[in-house]
């Protein structure tokens, strides 16, 4: 399970949850054209494979998604951090109403493969997993970060992958983090691709659990 004790100023481990919520959202908005911030906390409270602010892995929480009824939008549902620990999901899950197109169908795990991973984001933005441990991932500013994948059962951290690009210091994956906009480039991160890291799971290790989901129809 992916816990980071730096995910909020309220130590809940929800990088997961945000991880799997930014995929759908994006999903949904290139399907309809529609870009509604989606519930993090519907999964925190009601998603039960995965354990809420202690931590959780984004395919299972793509699989509760496809078993449930779809999301409900972030201001019906708001973010509250570990504060529905007990009664979450009975108590305010039946006072909103999921929006269309936000059930997944199915999800799919991308080869860890640079390629196979810049052709899944030309499509949609991208769940993934880092290690995101150590006081240059903690401190980043700006610039491209490189750190070779040491070992994947260090990885901790879901984030999102939504580009890939060039500047004048490399090549680069662009990967949403869920640390808030002061953290980064305005919360995001630039991890170095073809760096020469692929065969060992590419920077931080991005390119070892990627998978994104894929919407189911609707009427």
């Amino acid at each position: 399970m992916f816990v980071s004790k730096w995910n909020s100023p309220r130590f809940c481990g929800a990088c997961w949850a945000f991880s799997a919520v930014g995929a759908i959202e994006g999903a949904r908005a290139i399907k309809t054209g529609n870009l509604t911030d989606l519930s993090m906390q519907q999964l925190l409270d009601c998603d039960d494979t995965d354990m809420g602010c202690g931590g959780g892995l984004m395919n299972w929480a793509f699989q509760y998604d496809e078993d449930s009824v779809g999301l409900c939008s972030l201001n019906d549902y708001p973010y509250a951090y570990h504060r529905h620990w007990f009664w979450g999901c009975s108590r305010y899950a039946p006072y909103c109403t999921p929006l269309p197109d936000t059930r997944v169908s199915k999800y799919v795990n991308i080869t860890e493969t640079e390629e196979d991973l810049k052709a899944a984001i030309a499509i949609q933005p991208v769940s993934v997993a880092v290690m995101a441990d150590g006081v240059s991932w903690q401190f980043y500013r700006d610039g491209i970060y490189s750190s070779p994948c040491e070992d994947p059962k260090t990885i901790n951290h879901g984030v999102l992958a939504v580009g890939y690009g060039s500047d004048e210091n490399g090549d680069y994956w662009l990967v949403k983090n869920s640390w808030g906009g002061y953290w980064g480039q305005g919360g995001y991160i630039k991890l170095g691709r073809n760096v020469g890291s692929e065969s060992v799971g590419g920077s931080s290790c991005i390119l070892t659990l990627a998978s994104r989901p894929i919407l189911k129809d609707e009427e």
